[in-house]
């Protein structure tokens, strides 16, 4: 039986430039490096972002943008403090999609290897909730 998530790993093309991303955005604490061994298949860091586990491993970024995404929940009053924090180290904000009200609002960026993240405000019982008012 599955239990839950156990870790997502990124492929990300520069090490030190992602970890300042997942550091400054996701307040992301650094649990491991493996400097220059490879215990897998490249160099990796592990991170915690609350009481999730990240990876990141060295290797080609991805040549293509999609929408296929990771979100984060955050809560309505810090929503302003993560678009600064986007802003801050230079990630690309994508257009937030068209939403019907009290879904919850977004915002869509990506890292440095095309890799789309979102931050979130809204709840899974809220949007349905919406969606079976329309």
């Amino acid at each position: 039986m599955i239990s839950g998530i156990s870790h997502m790993t990124f492929i990300v093309s520069d090490l030190e430039r992602s970890a300042l991303f997942f550091e400054k955005i996701f307040n992301a604490k650094e649990v491991y490096s493996s400097g220059d061994k490879a215990f897998s298949l490249s160099r990796e860091k592990f991170f915690l972002i609350g009481d999730i586990w990240i990876c990141i491993m060295e290797g080609p970024p991805l040549t293509e943008r999609t929408y296929n995404h990771i979100a984060f929940k955050i809560d309505e009053s810090d929503f302003d403090n993560y678009l600064g924090r986007i802003r801050g180290i230079g990630a690309e904000i994508r257009p937030e999609r068209p939403r019907i009200p009290g879904e919850g609002r977004s915002i869509y960026f990506y890292d440095f290897d095309n890799h789309l993240f979102e931050l979130h405000t809204g709840t899974l019982p809220e949007r349905l909730a919406c969606y079976d008012k329309q």
